[in-house]
């Protein structure tokens, strides 16, 4: 596996600061999911073996934990909250906008490999719900008309 240097001088300053290997895992899976986009069989096998464990160890933390990824992202990462106060504020209306909008399902990424669209649970900022999260850019009172105009600069290509 290819990681670049960086990552494997995170990696290798990280593990050291636990007293029991294993538990460096989740931190490992972020850091190789942030270099490689998503956790491969090759880098849940990489992750086991650097940490001394079976792949099967770490790949009960990846199916747990739904910010880690198996597959890759579409270019555009489209992340919706749906708790309480977004889910109040219109979160469920405004993903089923962006479906409709940009033409894949939520969970699933765009047949076009563009877009994949996910509900995730609290961006922290609950004040100016519903919360919207395309790549690393937040957006806030994301409702039906701001969800439109969200869809179209993403399939324009100009967010």
């Amino acid at each position: 596996m290819n990681l670049k240097p960086e990552t494997i001088e995170k990696i290798d300053r990280l593990i050291p600061r636990y007293p029991v290997m294993r538990s460096a895992a989740l931190p490992l899976c972020h850091l190789v999911q942030e270099d490689q986009g998503y956790l491969s069989d090759e880098a849940i096998e990489w992750i086991a073996e650097r940490l001394d464990l079976e792949p099967i160890n770490i790949a009960e933390i990846v199916t747990f934990y739904p910010m880690l990824r198996r597959e890759p992202t579409g270019q555009y990462h489209v992340r919706v909250c749906r708790t309480l106060p977004c889910a109040l504020g219109g979160a469920y209306q405004t993903c089923r906008r962006l479906e409709e909008e940009l033409n894949v399902k939520v969970g699933h990424t765009s047949e076009d490999g563009k877009v994949t669209l996910e509900f995730v649970e609290c961006h922290a900022d609950c004040g100016k719900a519903p919360v919207v999260m395309v790549g690393e850019t937040e957006y806030t009172d994301v409702g039906l008309e701001a969800a439109s105009e969200l869809a179209e600069k993403i399939k324009q290509g100009t967010l």
